[in-house]
């Protein structure tokens, strides 16, 4: 079934904090289903359906391997603890029992608890998410290129939010992972 609705895209950025966006779906029908229940309706499991299409291109997966470090969108301590885990966190660490770069998931912090991104519309979505992520341990990342994971792309703002901040380390490039795309 999803075979079918998988797109596989690579979009270049040159006007943002990262390079490359790769996503493997549009964000609609079955895969926004799976997605919602995914995030937010305790479905867990399913980051391994996920990751197994995220890597079915081997194209892709020699372009990730290129990459120095794997780093999740975090969430706030208040919304792990409502759905007890961080779905991109999850997706990170399968993509790097496969891909055995190193998983990074203490240098950027989200520090601050928002409003759901999908409860906005775009503006209010760029307010929300300002300054949001706080970086620690910026020596782990000099230097490194960054495969940065999340699971929708819809406006942007979280990924350039994240992007900007990781910036601040002198890193060597952010390409982004999702799943789907907006």
């Amino acid at each position: 079934m999803l075979q079918k609705e998988a797109v596989f895209k690579i979009e270049d950025y040159e006007d943002k904090n990262f390079e490359k966006l790769f996503y493997c779906f549009k964000y609609e029908g079955n895969i926004r289903k799976l997605i919602l229940n995914y995030k937010f309706n305790e479905k867990s499991y399913l980051y391994k359906t996920f990751v197994n299409f995220l890597l079915k291109n081997e194209k892709w997966v020699e372009i990730f391997k290129n990459c120095d470090t794997i780093i999740p969108i975090p969430i706030s301590k208040k919304r792990k603890k409502e759905r007890g885990y961080n779905q991109s966190l999850l997706i990170a660490k399968e993509l790097n029992k496969k891909l055995q770069l190193s998983l990074n998931n203490n240098c950027l912090y989200k520090v601050k608890d928002t409003i759901e991104q999908s409860k906005l519309n775009k503006e209010e979505r760029k307010k929300n998410i300002q300054g949001v992520y706080k970086l620690e341990n910026q020596e782990k990342l000099k230097n490194k290129k960054i495969l940065l994971i999340d699971d929708i792309y819809t406006t942007g703002n979280t990924i350039e939010e994240a992007s900007k901040t990781l910036k601040e380390a002198d890193i060597n490039g952010i390409i982004v992972l999702t799943i789907a795309k907006d």
